[in-house]
This record gives structure tokens, sequence and C-alpha cells, in this order.
């Protein structure tokens, strides 16, 4: 059969399109080949990001690469599709006119009939797997109404819409069938869930229902916005003890002026009242965020009063960003990127300095305790792990010595942390369970 290669460039929500595109065309009979470097696939997609600038010239480049392959005779046809060619398809075309057709991230119809892939709604809860088997990607919905002042997902991926629950649950299901222990639900903002299809928020009926699906073990949260955290997301993951004690929810700053320039719809003292609610309601969670510095306007006392609050509050998982302007945006239209870049890289290395020395004090508190892990994979002389504070790809490892007993990926263990680094754990099995 012929043979396709679908390149996946950018975040978790690009992966589980590419995946919804791969099963509809291994349906018409294609061999799928997912992010080969090395193939004999005559046909090429490449599914780009175009988020921010490092991403987007990762994107132009494979892109580029894939072209020098077609002229070289080893691609008959390359085809472009996601967040790059949804915005930039007019200049990529005038640009880079090799590529056969380029198709935004709205939709897939563009995409499907180009390839013959199948059509119809029976097709939406189907996957063709890229992850471990274990594992899988949720996306829950798309877009975002937030309209933040640095963020071009609006202008890229539209307004939020939500996947009706009903096939939320049959995807879901169908994951489990074929060995998906853990889901990681994701979106621009998990906790609007719902509220475009049944006039209200409807996350925490999600998850309940979620969790009654057979086969699954873990529920992991990734990307909530912080602003009117639903109250009843709080109880559920406070009671239901398939739902990982973890929670990425981006804060991106804390000072009350960087907030409001960022057009951030919450103020310092509603961040800091729900970060004490999660952790009071929800014992032993993991946080997970993201900040952003060198935004237009920020001081070094905005700057310092974030390193303050990162010290305070001890984040468990944190990573940093600098800021981008991203054309079309609020701050690239109403503000000017007046921090110079050499200051926005000195914050960035001393807010990660400062959180590694958090990280790893906290992974000290960690040794002795014994946690259920999940086994990812095998690299060398260790098995690769994962306990429910972690997620994968993004987070830190628990390593266990393969050469004490033997593991098989996918299974659940119990360790006992025996060692501790900035970001990686050692551990030693104590049971299977």
């Amino acid at each position: 059969m012929e043979k396709i290669n679908v390149i996946t460039l950018g975040c978790s929500k690009n992966t589980v399109d590419s995946e919804h595109l791969m099963a509809r065309l291994a349906a018409v009979g294609y061999t799928i080949q997912a992010d080969s470097d090395r193939t004999d696939a005559k046909t090429v997609v490449i599914n780009t990001c175009g988020f921010i600038g490092d991403a987007k010239q990762e994107s132009i480049e494979m892109i580029l690469r894939a072209v020098e392959a077609k002229n070289a005779g080893k691609i008959d046809r390359l085809f472009v599709i996601g967040c790059l060619s949804e915005r930039y398809a007019d200049e990529l075309r005038k640009e880079i006119p090799e590529v056969d057709d380029y198709f935004g991230a709205r939709t897939w119809d563009g995409i499907i009939a180009a390839l013959g892939a199948k059509e119809g709604a029976e097709f939406n809860t189907e996957r063709f797997l890229t992850t471990p088997s274990h594992y899988a990607y949720l996306k829950i919905s798309e877009g975002c109404n937030w309209m933040c002042g640095y963020c071009a997902i609006p202008l890229i991926r539209g307004r939020h819409i939500s996947v009706p629950m009903e096939e939320l649950e049959e995807e879901a299901r169908k994951l489990a069938a074929k060995g998906v222990k853990e889901l990681i639900l994701i979106a621009q903002d998990l906790t609007e869930y719902g509220r475009d299809l049944y006039g209200k928020r409807m996350l925490a009926e999600l998850l309940r229902r979620l969790c009654r699906i057979e086969g699954i073990a873990w529920i992991r949260l990734h990307y909530a916005y912080p602003a009117a955290f639903p109250e009843e997301v709080i109880e559920v993951m406070a009671t239901e003890p398939k739902i990982c004690k973890y929670l990425d929810i981006p804060f991106q700053h804390i000072s009350d002026n960087q907030l409001k320039a960022m057009l951030r719809r919450h103020t310092k003292a509603e961040a800091v009242a729900l970060i004490e609610k999660l952790r009071a309601r929800i014992p032993d969670l993991t946080l997970r965020t993201t900040m952003l510095v060198g935004y237009p306007g920020e001081t070094e006392a905005d700057f310092e009063e974030l390193c303050d609050f990162v010290r305070e509050v001890r984040f468990e998982r944190l990573g940093v960003f600098p800021y981008s302007e991203e054309e079309g945006t609020h701050s690239a239209e109403k503000l000017t990127d007046d921090v110079p870049e050499e200051i926005k890289q000195e914050r960035v290395d001393r807010l990660m300095a400062l959180q590694q020395r958090i990280a790893a004090e906290l992974n000290r508190e960690r040794v002795g305790r014994t946690e259920r892990v999940v086994v990812d994979r095998r690299e060398g002389d260790y098995y690769i792990c994962r306990s429910q504070y972690d997620s994968p790809e993004v987070d830190q490892e628990i390593l266990v010595d393969a050469a004490a007993k033997r593991l098989f990926k996918g299974r659940f263990y119990e360790v006992k942390i025996t060692d501790a680094e900035d970001y990686d754990l050692y551990g030693e099995v104590i049971s299977s369970k």
C-alpha cells in the first residue's frame, strides 16, 4: 500500500490532530509512518506550529528540508497543514511554491480531499496513536475566548469550541480498548469546556464520566485558565481517585501592572487565593505553571515581584519564556516591545535558577516516600518511570535500575524514592500494582 509520512511539530494539540488525520488515512489503505526522517514514503504531510517565533522557524525549516527531498526526487507529493499555514498560507504559497498545497488548522476538508482520506463523522473518534500505547492526549475543545494580549492562538484557532461530551466518552473508550491507561486532557482552557454547547461549564461532569471508563487509571489536567476557576472542578479533583494530583495552570505573571497589560482576567490577590484554595482542598497537589518575562513595560520591580511570588509559592513545575512579539496581537499593535532581548534572557535565566533550587529541595523531600509509578520506557541501564505528579515529555522522571528487576512498559509499580537530583528521582520497586 502507498506509504504516507505525517510529521507533527508543535504542541500536543497538534499531535491529536495528526492522529485523527492518520486514522482517516489508514482507513483507506495508506501505510502510516509518523515523524520519520528516514522514510521511503512518497507523500509527506507536515503539521506545523505557528505560535511563537522559534516554533514558526522550526516549521519553515522542516518544510524547506522536505522541499529539498522533493526536488531530489525522494518525495512525490508534499502538503503543509496546521497553525502556520492557517495564518500564513498566502505568504507560504508565494515563498515556497514547491509545496503541493497548504491547508489550515480549523478544518480537515482540504487535506482529506487532497489525499482521499476517509470522510464521515464516525471517524471523529478514531485515532492512530503516536504516543506510547499506555497514554494518550484527549483534546476536549478548540480555540480560546480569553484574548490575552500576547497570544495569537485565537487568531489561529478561532473562538472556543467544545467537543460534545458523548464524542469524548466514545473516543476515551476506544483509547482504553487499545490499552491506554492515562488520559491527558488538553485544551487552550479546560475550564471553559461545555459553555458553548450546554450553556454552562461542564468540565467537572466530563471528568466524572471519564473516571467511570474501565481501563483508565489516571486522568491528568493540562492548561487551565486561572480566572474564575470552577469550584466544582476542585471538588471532583479532590474526590475522584483516578484524577492525578496534578494541574497545569499558567499564571504568566503576578504583578498587577503586568497582568493588566497582558489582558489577563485576574489579579495577584485572586491568583494567590486560588493557589491557597487548591492546595488546601487537594492535598499533595503538584502545580505546573509557566511565566512570561520581558513583556512590554515589565520593570525590574515587576520582575522582582514575580521572583518573590515563585519563591513563596514554590511551584513543583515551572517553565519560563521570554516575550516574543506576535503580529496581530494586542501587544504587537498597541504596546512597544521595550525590554531589550538581553534583559529578557537574563530574567529567564534568573527565574529558572531560582526554580532549579526549589525543584531540588522539593525532590529531596520525596526521598523515602513510596509512590505509584508507570513505566514509560527503558533507556540503557534504567527504566524511565513517572508518578502521578509528572506529565510525559515536559516533567521530570523516576529512574529505576533495570538490573534489579524486569519491569514492563505501561504497567504500574510501587516504587520507593531512594535519591534525588534537581530534576530527576531514583527509586527501587517495592511491588507491582
